[in-house]
């Protein structure tokens, strides 16, 4: 293998319990099957979290504190799913790029995405939110539909201290690395905990029954060591219909204490999980 290709494998699990009474329950077997899918769906962020250690072989670690990556997700990754993923080094206007894949024992491209160092080249289409608020309780949370939701509407910001208890809860179940950047009393976030944001917020904000990651941008500007307040917020871009799923597409913004920007990024949502009968139809 050339040093402009890098490999590795890794097998699927399940990051959560397998029930339906959890905060996204198409990651459970019995509402997954519900939808159409023969397993429960792996969290997305989560998938491609176990890209990271691939990505700091092809880029370094300045990759987290000023580094990119976009992402889609192409099909479903189910527990005990054989993934191999590869890195495939490019140029893009001069710049050295990274082409990432997850592809399954069954040679089917699950995610695919793109990495690199310093500024994207869509950073500036990126919106910053106006408000960044922190409402730690939202009143009369109402469930996300399109006839209702407000397009370029900024949300409630909410705000979390990345302790070495969140880190430690973080590794033990979302990201199980032994990679001693993201361990210890001197880690810092895993890049994974950082693009969790997004459906984090969109939960803090409304009631979703159930919601399917699909694609996402991620801008990081800084490191987040532990014992750092975090605060994010976001705003609504669109909300629209497609194949009779329901989307959101909206930016959020990543600050710490000082008021630093962490991280910006974009991100498509399934809010709405269309049944196969609507699917069909």
């Amino acid at each position: 293998m050339s040093n402009s290709v890098i490999e590795n494998k890794f097998v699927a699990y399940l990051d959560n319990e397998d029930s339906a009474n959890i905060s996204n329950p198409i990651h459970s077997t019995e509402v997954a099957n519900s939808y159409g899918f023969s397993g429960p769906l792996v969290g997305g962020v989560t998938v491609w979290g176990w890209c990271t250690d691939t990505i700091l072989q092809a880029l370094g670690e300045d990759w987290l504190g000023h580094g990119w990556s976009e992402y889609s997700f192409r099909q479903p990754v189910y527990p005990g799913d054989v993934l191999t993923i590869r890195a495939e080094q490019v140029r893009s206007n001069g710049d050295i790029e990274w082409e990432i894949s997850m592809i399954n024992q069954g040679e089917v491209v699950c995610v695919s995405g793109k990495v690199g160092l310093n500024n994207a080249p869509w950073l500036s289409e990126l919106v910053r939110p106006n408000s960044m608020k922190v409402v730690d309780d939202v009143e009369n949370k109402g469930l996300m539909a399109l006839e209702s939701v407000e397009i370029n509407k900024d949300w409630n910001a909410q705000k979390i201290t990345f302790s070495s208890e969140v880190n430690k809860d973080f590794l033990s179940t979302k990201q199980l690395t032994d990679n001693p950047v993201f361990c210890g009393d001197f880690a810092v976030a895993h890049p994974s905990w950082i693009a969790g944001w997004p459906e984090q917020l969109l939960r803090h904000n409304f009631i979703i029954p159930s919601s399917m990651h699909t694609r996402s941008k991620v801008q990081f500007h800084k490191k987040v060591p532990i014992g750092t307040s975090v605060i994010g917020g976001a705003i609504l871009l669109d909300a629209y219909e497609r194949k009779a799923h329901h989307f959101a597409n909206f930016d959020v913004l990543i600050q710490d204490q000082y008021g630093e920007d962490v991280a910006i990024m974009r991100h498509w949502t399934i809010f709405r999980i269309a049944t196969p009968e609507e699917r069909v139809n």
